[in-house]
């Protein structure tokens, strides 16, 4: 099905299951631990082995041996295999970094052997008996020193610099103007389920089961590692323990759980343990953010300038972290620009809202001092420089845009009237009170996504797709969407994904998993419906489905009759036409927050917390709920807690696990509220939704900064924000 012209009516516009609020389907499993994870799966055959991965011990350089001999005799090791043994180094096309292979070092805890052994036990101890020589090479670790070399992006690309207008003379004779840098660190998805794998080897035949958001990807992937028929690997991966942009590429455990599989003859399972999840996967590369805003007295922009200083790996992208700058605010005079320097760490890259995420970090906070500079409210200010059309090309308009809608019905829920603009003038015995408000932007993506559909001849219907649920709810809204096609309930629906002889679905990232894998789930509903108008002799332009019936005119047939004995298939892809490209697709919030911060010592506590959301139909208001709060417990770790400390001598992050990395806990977390416009976007999808998962994240951590300087008069403009950055500049409080 191509979608090339906004959306008339059609059988999702219902409502009888889609965007109602189902509990998901697959949460009674979940609950009483009976949905199998990646490491958890007892029901393969056979005696499953251990194996534990040895990591690099410099960040850059080459392997000079690898002594091995410990390790092979201690007790219960099957099989020892080293980077060496395996040969050359093949990269997948997704990924930046080699993740198995050959001697050379690119950063460090890069895998170079995999132990496997009758125990996990066993296993890890014997890892730590292999000896490796080293010779090491000088790297680059340090994101500000390294600043100066950093390098533009292509200029063909949709990175490259961005100029309307006359930003410097704009800039340069504005009444008001604001020039700041703001820095965020680099930070880990530090998800809960550890990125794990199940291999097992039929002859030739490889299965993997796995902890994988991008199946189709890690398919293909994973078979040019290997140097293998992309055919003859099957990947499995039904239940995912989180992942946030963590497990869209290939990782290293897939590929030692599959090699050591091969030289142990056993089946393996193998979970790397979080300091190679924090050092060995990926991360969100910490950024330097310089923001130049200049306006008229009556507070419209007139100069917005964005650039922003990354760090990667050779051949790795940029933190797009300007990308919301050019779409968000209006400004007749505008300049984004991104550099990339060459950093030896591990590969940066997605993390939940990548780009817009550390970007808004800035640029909400920017906009907040820029309010105070013209002793304007920040909604106030938000408000006089919204825009109906793309700022950068006037003539592409959105296809819908309510940041206005989120921001004043959120002050209205919030009670922002009694926000004092005067910092650090609210007190509640020891403690400062602030509010902070900060707009939420992502960009609406979209992805080819297939489906098949079955209906089965008891009546029931069976979805199958490789879509991923990574907590997110996706078993749900697919059960939904097919539930509204065939008017029936979403008990009768099967709903079957994470499995590569399933048809490509888009996955989950980017925020467009829902809206386009349910998307895809309709095309082929809809080629469905006509093959059973067909079977039944029905005009396919006449046919309703209701109540478990299928009708036309005044004749009625339940639906389990039409499928007959053998039942019916049909399958089909959504594709998406040139819809996006003339109209700007986003969806948008306003984040609201209360913080208490303690006169005496800095302790920051979050007490109340908002979020006003424009994304769209909402398929399901629970899990998209659950995703939003999910998104905003998330910001609040970003903007108090979460950093990976750079040894910038080493080479690596030296808090590597969850007690060092300190993600929020229940404790932390006060109450959220969460609020949906009622809106559906007929060019966005035929099911005229969006997203939601990452724009829950965005703009809440600057929403955070602002309420923290709303009670104490502090500014802090490079995260964490940690109270020894507070301290100094608390009032007095004797």
């Amino acid at each position: 099905m191509k979608f090339d012209k906004p959306e008339t009516t059609n059988a999702i516009d219902n409502l009888t299951v889609v965007g109602q609020p189902h509990r998901r389907i697959d949460g009674p499993l979940k609950v009483s631990g009976r949905a199998p994870y990646a490491y958890e799966h007892g029901d393969i055959g056979g005696d499953v082995a251990y194996g534990f991965p040895v990591g690099s011990g410099i960040a850059k350089g080459r392997i000079l041996s690898i002594d091995t001999d410990a390790a092979r005799a201690a007790p219960g090791v099957l099989a020892v295999v080293t980077s060496i043994d395996f040969g050359e180094a093949r990269k997948g096309k997704n990924n930046t970094a080699h993740l198995f292979g050959g001697d050379k070092i690119e950063h460090y805890h890069q895998a170079i052997a995999v132990v496997v052994a009758e125990s996990f036990e066993q296993a890890r101890s014997a890892a730590a008996l292999i000896h490796v020589e080293y010779q090491e090479e000088t790297g680059s670790f340090d994101l500000e020193a390294a600043k100066g070399s950093a390098s533009p992006p292509d200029p063909d690309s949709e990175n490259a610099d961005t100029a309307v207008g006359n930003f410097d003379d704009a800039f340069n004779s504005a009444a008001v103007t604001l020039d700041a840098t703001y820095e965020t660190p680099d930070q880990s998805h530090a998800m809960m389920e550890p990125h794990a794998s199940l291999a097992k080897w039929d002859g030739d035949q490889l299965t993997v089961w796995t902890s994988s958001q991008m199946i189709d990807w890690w398919h293909t992937d994973l078979a040019m590692v290997l140097n293998m028929d992309k055919e003859k690997i099957r990947l499995k991966s039904p239940y995912i323990g989180g992942g946030f942009g963590g497990k869209l590429f290939l990782r290293v455990d897939a590929v030692l759980a599959a090699v050591g599989a091969k030289a142990a003859g056993r089946a393996v399972k193998l979970a790397l343990p979080r300091p190679m999840m924090m050092n060995n996967t990926t991360h969100r590369p910490a950024t330097i953010q310089r923001i130049r805003i200049g306006a008229d007295e009556d507070g419209k922009i007139t100069a917005i300038g964005h650039e922003s200083w990354s760090g990667n790996l050779p051949e790795g992208d940029l933190e797009t972290a300007v990308m919301q700058t050019r779409l968000l605010y209006a400004g007749e005079n505008r300049m984004t620009a991104m550099r990339l320097a060459r950093l030896d760490l591990a590969e940066g890259n997605a993390m939940r809202a990548p780009g817009e995420a550390p970007g808004l970090m800035a640029l909400e906070i920017a906009m907040d001092e820029m309010a105070e500079k013209l002793g304007m409210d920040p909604i106030d200010f938000r408000v006089a420089n919204d825009t109906q059309v793309d700022p950068e090309n006037p003539e592409r308009p959105f296809t819908q845009r309510d940041l206005i809608g989120c921001l004043k019905l959120g002050a209205e829920r919030f009670g922002w009237q009694a926000r004092s603009p005067q910092p650090a003038s609210r007190r509640e015995g020891r403690f400062l009170i602030g509010h902070g408000v900060a707009a939420a932007f992502r960009n609406n993506l979209l992805v080819p996504s297939a489906a098949r559909v079955r209906l089965e001849a008891g009546g029931r219907v069976v979805v199958e797709t490789d879509m991923t649920d990574i907590g997110t709810g996706s078993y749900t809204i697919i059960a939904q969407t097919a539930a509204e096609m065939f008017g029936i309930p979403i008990e009768a629906v099967d709903v079957r994904l994470g499995d590569s002889q399933f048809p490509v679905s888009a996955g989950s990232g980017g925020q467009f998993g829902a809206n386009c894998s349910t998307s895809g789930v309709y095309a082929a509903c809809v080629k469905l419906r006509e093959e059973i108008a067909k079977t039944l002799g029905f005009n396919s332009n006449d046919i309703t489905f209701a109540g478990g019936f299928v009708r036309s005119g005044d004749r009625s047939i339940p639906l389990a009759e039409a499928a007959g004995e053998e039942g019916l298939v049909a399958e089909d892809v959504i594709e998406w036409g040139d819809l996006h490209k003339t109209h700007q697709q986003s969806t948008f919030g306003a984040h609201f927050v209360e913080v208490a911060v303690d006169a005496f010592t800095g302790e920051i506590r979050v007490r109340r917390m908002l979020a006003v959301c424009a994304a769209g139909r909402i398929l399901n208001p629970i899990t998209a709920r659950s995703q939003v709060i999910g998104a905003m417990t998330m910001g609040v770790g970003l903007a108090l807690s979460e950093e990976l400390a750079v040894d910038t001598k080493r080479g690596f992050f030296v808090n590597h696990d969850l007690a060092g990395y300190e993600v929020p806990v229940h404790a932390d977390i006060p109450h959220q509220d969460v609020i949906f416009l009622n809106e559906a976007d007929p060019m966005s999808s035929p099911m005229k939704a969006k997203g939601v998962g990452e724009l829950g994240l965005c703009g809440v951590s600057a929403a955070v900064a602002n309420a923290i300087y709303n009670a104490t008069g502090v500014r802090v403009r490079d995260y964490p924000i940690t109270l020894d950055k507070l301290i100094g500049g608390l009032p007095q409080v004797a």
